[in-house]
């Protein structure tokens, strides 16, 4: 049974990623999931320190069972691949990343260390997604799996944090509890 890997910057995590993660394990039948906050990630800016987010993370996966929260310390996947080399792993990826992938730090490689395993929901373009996937090195290293469709990004949640409206329904309770106890997301964009 292949490992899961789901990485990104959960500032803050939210239910889609909680969605993600668990539509993953169910229908690839992962034996685990590692969820990889990214401490310091070269493609966007956090407002939110690493080990807060870390926090975050863990509460809001917690009652996932076989589901584990790790720093990675890595600004780019393929960095923290090569470091890892896990047997048999796949990266969960949402399909607005799939069509994105050419521009990571060498994806080609990325492709050698893992397979990609691209979530695809309602809404989203199929012509997109299979475009991308013709346009890679290795087409036949992308597995593909539906999730059901959560209308939540974090960014939307630290702006309705920021105007003091509720984020319930769009955040696991323990991470919104953490969130407001920490005084977080108060002064967001």
């Amino acid at each position: 049974m292949a490992v899961g890997l789901l990485g990104g910057v959960f500032d803050p995590p939210h239910n889609g990623h909680v969605a993600l993660a668990r539509a993953a394990i169910e229908q690839l039948r992962l034996e685990a999931v590692h969820v990889l906050v990214v401490a310091d990630p070269g493609h966007k800016r956090t407002t939110t320190p690493a080990e807060a987010r870390l926090e975050l993370a863990r509460l809001a996966f917690e009652d996932m069972p076989n589901v584990d929260v790790e720093i990675d310390r890595h600004a780019r996947t393929v960095d923290f691949l090569e470091e890892r080399k896990l047997e048999d792993a796949v990266f969960i990826v949402g399909a607005d990343e799939l069509a994105d992938f050419s521009k990571w730090k060498r994806p080609e490689r990325v492709l050698e260390l893992v397979r990609l395993a691209v979530a695809s929901r309602p809404g989203v373009d199929t012509q997109r997604i299979t475009d991308a996937r013709d346009r890679l090195a290795a087409p036949d290293r992308v597995l593909s799996f539906d999730m059901p469709a959560i209308p939540v990004s974090s960014s939307q949640i630290r702006e309705r944090v920021a105007r003091n409206e509720s984020i319930e329904g769009l955040v696991p309770e323990r991470a919104a509890d953490a969130i407001a106890r920490l005084g977080l997301y108060r002064n967001a964009e």
